[in-house]
């Protein structure tokens, strides 16, 4: 089930944020979005979803109109985990966990359990959510979508919160997903996390699209300098690289 923008532009209260964009990903791996503060990941992440309606052009899903589609068959198509998520309701982890199953109308229990499992969660299942440390919470609202077994997972900053020993726990998680056939789309602010574990990363510059491939050639050096303004240089072997930066 391919996600496709094509021609994509988007704006937010009027002003342009992403411009002519057109990028196929294909399920089965994990795509990184990376750029500097401002440069329309977010906004992009939010129209791959359907939640923001395109000034121009369009997203497609399996050739599709995203648009076209019933809410209820995106979302179970489509799982969106923002940046700073709301949470309207003191409930236990558990049942915010739960609400991801709603698209299918079902109790999903099995789905529901993995979730937990997979995030690490199952000490936390009664916990309120009000008593959650930020990092917590970050987990209880991804399992919330990974309940909902999407075929797409689109997920902004999702390892911002988290402690060193849950970001590895949730990149491998992520990698099993993509592994399982699942499409994966990851904003991600960490370069070395883009270059060691994503298979493709789009690199956006004031919402323009300005490379586009394998983490090696989307995260060169010479790209790192022309986006960012940074020089810089990759040490290491491969899934395992550091940036170095500076002179």
């Amino acid at each position: 089930m391919r996600l496709a923008a094509e021609n994509l532009a988007l704006e937010r209260g009027g002003v342009p944020v992403v411009a002519g964009l057109s990028a196929a990903l294909e399920p089965g791996t994990i795509t990184a979005i990376v750029g500097p503060n401002g440069a329309g990941k977010s906004s992009l992440l939010l129209g791959l979803a359907g939640l923001l309606a395109p000034a121009a052009g369009q997203v497609t899903l399996e050739g599709g109109d995203l648009a076209d589609m019933p809410p209820r068959a995106r979302a179970q198509a489509i799982g969106y985990l923002p940046q700073t998520p709301d949470i309207a309701w003191d409930v236990a982890a558990e049942n915010l966990v739960a609400l991801g199953r709603l698209p299918w109308r079902d109790r999903g229990t099995e789905e529901i359990e993995a979730a937990l499992a997979a995030l690490d969660l199952a000490a936390l299942r009664q916990r309120p959510v009000s008593r959650l440390s930020g990092g917590e919470r970050a987990r209880v609202l991804l399992a919330r979508v990974l309940a909902g077994t999407p075929r797409w997972i689109l997920a902004d900053e999702p390892l911002a919160a988290l402690d060193l020993a849950h970001q590895l726990g949730l990149i491998a998680h992520l990698k099993a997903c993509a592994g399982a056939g699942q499409g994966v789309v990851v904003v991600l602010h960490d370069l070395a996390h883009a270059m060691n574990h994503a298979d493709r990363v789009l690199v956006l510059d004031r919402g323009a699209l300005v490379a586009d491939g394998a983490p090696e050639t989307a995260l060169a050096p010479e790209v790192i300098a022309r986006v960012w303004g940074v020089s810089a240089r990759w040490l290491g072997e491969p899934g395992a690289r550091a940036l170095q930066t500076g002179a």
